[in-house]
């Protein structure tokens, strides 16, 4: 029979890794048993940094910033967009806009002067959150759903935000979100 190829062990293929069957019972040797315990650690360690993302030791009070965010910007609350947003923020809309602090304030002052009878609240699903030290990319899906009268309309978005943490302090140092396209029903 052949040699396994690439197998640093000599193992054969017809047994599997160190496994040999004969009339009498299975037998393994003391260097083909360290031999499928190197393999088994190799093939278990490949998996597990495959399905991994960086560690996000931050990732609660990320996910908790994101949260009070959210149910913030809900409410048009000017204090939670300040404590969001880093002052250099490069925020690009989903309708391609890119704006700064400023401009994203100046809006939130006006949508919370106006009187609408819409009520808008939004939630974040899906959050995956990478975190390298002091910056962390925060990617989730953004529900917003709006009370118009007696109809409830809702969108979905991908989002995607860089967080920098200076002085203790997470915030928003670039925003990108794609509005998702409804969902075409089957024809």
């Amino acid at each position: 029979m052949s040699n396994w190829p690439g197998c640093i062990c000599g193992n054969r293929v017809s047994s599997i890794a160190g496994l040999t069957l004969d009339n009498s019972a299975l037998t393994m040797s003391p260097v083909k048993i360290k031999c499928l315990i190197t393999l088994t650690a190799i093939v278990v360690a490949g998996i597990t940094s495959f399905a991994q993302s960086p560690a996000a030791p931050d990732g609660a009070e990320l996910t908790k910033l994101l949260n009070d965010f959210l149910s913030g910007a809900s409410r048009n609350d000017i204090a939670a967009h300040e404590r969001f947003w880093a002052e250099d923020v490069i925020y690009t809309s989903s309708a391609g806009k890119r704006r700064g602090k400023p401009e994203i304030l100046a809006d939130v002052k006006k949508a919370a002067a106006e009187k609408s009878e819409e009520t808008a609240t939004y939630s974040a699903e899906d959050i995956r959150i990478n975190q390298y030290g002091t910056t962390a990319i925060v990617a989730f899906r953004l529900v917003g759903k709006t009370a118009k009268g007696d109809t409830m309309e809702t969108a979905h978005y991908l989002n995607t935000g860089t967080f920098l943490k200076r002085d203790g302090k997470w915030q928003v140092v670039a925003w990108q979100a794609t509005k998702i396209p409804p969902e075409k029903p089957s024809e």
